[in-house]
């Protein structure tokens, strides 16, 4: 597996490699749950500076907690609500610098100050989100957000 600590790329080529890890780990395997669970796994070893890596996925109308790695998390967010509901409703990702000044912001732990949320769509239709927080403000940048939009490309390609 990759390991940050050990590899010296340059942060493109590392997500590069996470996002080749992730197609190798998933290749063959079809069970959602064991997918979203490596892939949550995967970006936690990855990624540096979070405190809260993983998916909600969509049910009967609304978010429902998925694999993750972190703190115990809210079960369920409602379309439209927090920064998670807003991104599935949505369906674009969206990347707020302070979680604190996001409207209607659900805070689950306290210690996040940051946050990224990504939509996982397949076929046009909405199968759920990826959450990734941060206990630093303004976490996430451009290449976050493209290559964890890259990431989830790769990863609908396994539901």
């Amino acid at each position: 597996m990759f390991n940050v600590e050990t590899y010296r790329g340059t942060r493109e080529e590392n997500y590069d490699l996470v996002i080749k890890q992730l197609a190798a780990l998933l290749e063959g395997e079809t069970n959602t749950i064991a997918n979203l669970s490596n892939a949550s796994a995967l970006l936690n070893q990855f990624l540096d500076r979070v405190n809260w890596v993983g998916f909600y996925v969509l049910e009967n109308g609304e978010l429902v907690l998925g694999p993750f790695q972190g703190l115990p998390a809210c079960v369920r967010i409602p379309l439209g609500r927090g920064v998670c509901g807003s991104s599935a409703q949505e369906k674009k990702t969206f990347r707020v610098e302070d979680v604190h000044q996001f409207p209607g912001h659900i805070a689950c732990d306290a210690a996040s100050q940051s946050e990224i949320v990504v939509p996982l769509i397949k076929d046009g239709e909405l199968l759920g989100v990826l959450d990734i927080d941060s206990p630093e403000k303004n976490r996430f940048d451009e290449l976050d957000q493209s290559k964890l939009e890259q990431f989830v490309q790769e990863l609908v390609k396994h539901l």
